[in-house]
């Protein structure tokens, strides 16, 4: 039944706007939202990845391209991808999932003239990424766009926001870190202290990782040289990462570069660099550990593991976030840990369908200590959500039948 609402909700999901709307970014292709109605009317781009495993999985590939490609124009049209198709939004991207997004597709429809065709823009979207966003650590941080319209606005209404979402009192520099969490996706996290720009993420750089990594794939598959110098590039990053952003366990953390010392908040996004493949078997045995005994719940993943910091976030404890939750079972499973993937993606499947037996519906997070929809929330109610939640749900669902018919 749920996979039924699902499939029909999505349908529901697809918005069409080719022309400029006001605030709204007009795309050329009919595209997903995260939200049936009310709040999130709009095409985020990590969100997109996540609604896309979905969307293929209930045969929509022809939509989860239009999605893609319409990622691929904004790249195109501003030379980066907005937080979303909001002017507001231009002040800064998201996470860089648009290589993984390509990877999808190109698997599902085998299109060597459209790839190379994406290949083209994810070299514009690299550029942005290590011009905009790199340090003196050859590493690369989430930021912001200050040249853009409305960013001084946005500055100013932050600052108040973020004193009613955390109970912290800020200023306009916190303000400005916000922003960069907003980059991050984790908009907000005690991950950063609110020294964002100072922060190498362990997410942003394992993604970056898996770009370069995409593109040597990429330009192999269309025959051309450039492929030994992507493969090149990733296996730089990775060192480079060895360096600053690994502990002396061996485990990924974020790093502030500037005062030389890692966060002191344990993530899930330490699972990223095994998603991404960047991590030695070693290192993803000792990552594996540490996530389970620290992350993982009756429920699923938390975001952030319990911690005294002060003030209040939605991207932390005890709050799980289906993206991390696809991120920690899919690392988990390319490394061999098929039984702590398989445990975890059947927590938060049931999580879900118990919740969607309670409210008929799904949502954008859940108290997963709970096991409920008591959650750390922002300003705003929290709204019920198909996007994300559908497509890791579906993707969970398909990777435990999967295992039960072998």
């Amino acid at each position: 039944m749920l996979d039924e609402y699902i499939s029909n909700k999505f349908d529901e999901c697809v918005r069409t706007n080719e022309e400029d709307n006001g605030s709204l970014i007009g795309l050329p292709f009919p595209y997903t939202v995260p939200s049936v109605a009310d709040r999130f009317q709009e095409m985020y781009y990590w969100d997109t990845y996540f609604a896309n495993k979905g969307l293929i999985i209930c045969n929509k590939t022809e939509q989860a391209k239009n999605n893609v490609d319409n990622v691929i124009y904004m790249v195109e049209k501003f030379g980066y991808m907005p937080n979303g198709n909001r002017t507001h939004y231009l002040k800064s991207s998201q996470p860089p999932f648009l290589s993984l997004m390509v990877l999808d597709i190109y698997k599902e429809i085998g299109d060597k003239e459209w790839l190379s065709g994406a290949v083209s823009t994810l070299e514009k979207e690299y550029s942005f990424w290590m011009n905009r966003r790199g340090t003196v650590t050859g590493l690369n941080r989430y930021g912001c766009n200050p040249e853009q319209p409305g960013y001084d606005g946005m500055a100013d209404a932050l600052e108040g926001r973020i004193g009613v979402k955390t109970g912290l009192k800020t200023d306009e520099e916190k303000a400005e870190h916000f922003i960069a969490c907003c980059e991050s996706g984790w908009d907000m996290t005690p991950r950063f202290e609110f020294k964002a720009f100072e922060y190498l993420p362990i997410c942003l750089n394992s993604l970056m990782y898996a770009l370069e990594s995409n593109m040597a794939y990429f330009n192999s598959e269309l025959g051309n040289a450039e492929a030994q110098l992507w493969k090149r590039l990733a296996e730089n990053r990775a060192k480079l990462m060895r360096e600053l952003m690994l502990d002396k366990d061996g485990i990924f953390l974020d790093y502030n570069f500037a005062d030389k010392k890692f966060s002191p908040i344990f993530s899930a996004a330490s699972a990223y660099p095994l998603f991404c493949g960047l991590a030695s078997n070693e290192e993803a045995a000792s990552l594996k550990d540490k996530l389970v005994s620290e992350l993982e719940t009756d429920y699923g993943v938390l975001a952030c593991a319990k911690n005294n910091f002060p003030g209040k976030y939605q991207w932390n404890y005890p709050n799980g976030w289906a993206p991390l939750q696809y991120i920690t079972v899919w690392g988990l499973y390319k490394y061999g840990f098929k039984a702590d993937a398989l445990r975890i993606a059947e927590k938060y499947a049931a999580l879900v369908e118990k919740n969607f037996e309670a409210t008929n519906n799904l949502w954008e997070k859940y108290n997963v200590v709970e096991g409920t929809v008591n959650t750390n929330n922002e300003i705003f109610k929290m709204p019920p959500m198909i996007g994300w939640t559908a497509g890791v749900y579906l993707s969970c669902k398909r990777l435990i039948k999967g295992n039960k018919d072998q």
